[in-house]
């Protein structure tokens, strides 16, 4: 049974996301359309909104590939993603349970754990999670579709990021003062912790060279 539009676009879509496909990568229909038991049409229908999403780009004559995103770009990106963060994480605080408190510090321990293991991938895991956990506690709709459409489109910096030495522990302190302050319900301190984090992210990111 073929797979439908929608299915394709966000199977392609998480292939992207998960580094499957990389940068420059061309995207062949006839492929795309085995690989997902998918017909022509469909697949033709997800690279187009993924092209709008800015995760795929048509070249003239060659057809689609995954976009590469300057460092330039990444750090615009991510100064974007700085103030919608701090919007969600400021909104998860104001609405945060004790269950869903108690949720985000489990989280923080398991990053804590894979930092003191030396668990890169791990904890690179652990991060994303807590990222969408914050989002979908904001209840910001409209923020986590911006957020998660910006995210994907920079996953080459993020993963090396992930992959610099010393930079999950550094990571670590900015993520657990994000989760004390959301768990505790102090939005303007919970909007700042995620400011901070994501600041330190553009200054590293600033360091690279593309």
């Amino acid at each position: 049974m073929s797979t439908d539009s929608a299915t394709v676009l966000d199977a392609i879509r998480d292939g992207i996301m998960r580094g499957e496909f990389v940068s420059h990568q061309r995207l062949v229909e006839a492929d795309l359309s085995e690989r997902f038991s998918a017909s022509r049409s469909s697949v033709r229908s997800a690279l187009l909104q993924l092209a709008n999403e800015g995760l795929v780009e048509r070249v003239q004559n060659r057809g689609a590939r995954v976009r590469a995103v300057s460092l330039a770009e990444a750090i615009e990106i991510t100064e974007v993603r700085m103030v919608v963060e701090g919007l969600c994480a400021a909104k998860a605080a104001e609405r945060v349970t004790q269950v869903e408190a108690d949720e985000l510090r489990g989280i923080g321990t398991r990053m804590s754990q894979a930092v003191a293991s030396g668990d890169v991938l791990g904890y690179s895991e652990l991060n994303q999670s807590l990222h969408r956990r914050i989002r979908q506690l904001s209840g910001q709709a409209t923020a986590s579709g911006v957020l998660e459409r910006l995210r994907a489109q920079i996953v080459r910096h993020q993963f090396r990021l992930a992959m610099q030495p010393g930079r999950p522990a550094v990571s670590l302190g900015e993520h657990l003062a994000i989760i004390d302050a959301v768990s505790s319900g102090d939005p303007e301190m919970a909007e700042q912790a995620a400011r901070r984090h994501l600041r330190s992210v553009i200054e590293t990111l600033r360091t690279y060279k593309d």
